[in-house]
């Protein structure tokens, strides 16, 4: 006797036989994520665990509106001749940070219409920073951000040391 199967039986075994084998997903505990929003910027932080077994922020800052970018965490506290604020990331509370945070953008330079400075910027949209840290309790840390989104023709108004709560347990 042959038996003959179905390509839809196949398909529904392997289905079936990846989310035993896989546990749908709930052995995994949730990483802490928490978000705010401020000034046409949404900043999404989530600690994750880092490939060294150590831990690391991630804080992701989202301009609302297409055409914004944010400044680089390299420009001077009081800016350029005055312009911009630096976008800056660090911890407190349960968290320590162990190193300086990095970024996914590579920095542009900009060169307002009419003036005669070059701003260190990410190019427009999402920039994704990492900041190592390590876990100095398991109840909760903030995380504090700061940043500037301009466009080519507008700035919003800044952000500076946004209390974002991040709940460890």
């Amino acid at each position: 006797m042959r038996l003959r199967l179905r390509p839809w039986a196949v398909l529904g075994a392997a289905t079936v036989s990846a989310l035993l084998l896989g546990g749908c997903g709930t052995d995994r505990p949730a990483r802490p994520t928490a978000q705010a929003t401020a000034n046409g910027v949404t900043v999404t932080v989530t600690l994750v665990p880092a490939s060294d077994g150590r831990r690391e922020v991630r804080a992701t800052f989202t301009p609302q509106e297409s055409g914004f970018h944010l400044y680089s965490i390299d420009l001077p506290a009081e800016g350029v001749d005055g312009l911009g604020i630096p976008t800056r990331l660090s911890v407190r509370g349960d968290l320590t940070a162990t190193g300086s945070p990095s970024t996914d953008r590579e920095i542009r330079r900009l060169r307002p219409a009419g003036l005669d400075v070059e701003l260190p910027v990410y190019p427009d949209g999402a920039v994704t920073f990492t900041l190592p840290v390590r876990s100095t309790g398991s109840r909760q840390a903030d995380v504090v951000v700061s940043y500037g989104a301009c466009s080519e023709t507008r700035c919003l108004v800044p952000v500076t040391d946004e209390v974002i709560h991040l709940d460890l347990a």
